[in-house]
């Protein structure tokens, strides 16, 4: 698998778990899990905004991937 499609597809995965930790920290009413979750899910968040960065570079680096 190409590294492009590698780092797409940790985007994704990164991305995904940051939207299922928020709804987590929505479904529980103890606070201390509510600000566990809010916390991890703004890693997640932070992690997908390094791997695009990094999926951006690649991409405009690469000839085939160059418009």
């Amino acid at each position: 698998m190409a590294t492009v499609n590698k780092l797409e597809q940790a985007l994704a995965s990164a991305q995904g778990l940051a939207a299922q930790l928020k709804t987590f920290s929505m479904d529980t009413n103890n606070q201390q899990s509510k600000q566990t979750f809010k916390q991890l899910a703004q890693t997640s968040e932070n992690i997908a905004q390094t791997l695009q960065s990094r999926l951006d570079f690649v991409k405009s680096e690469e000839p085939q991937y160059r418009e």
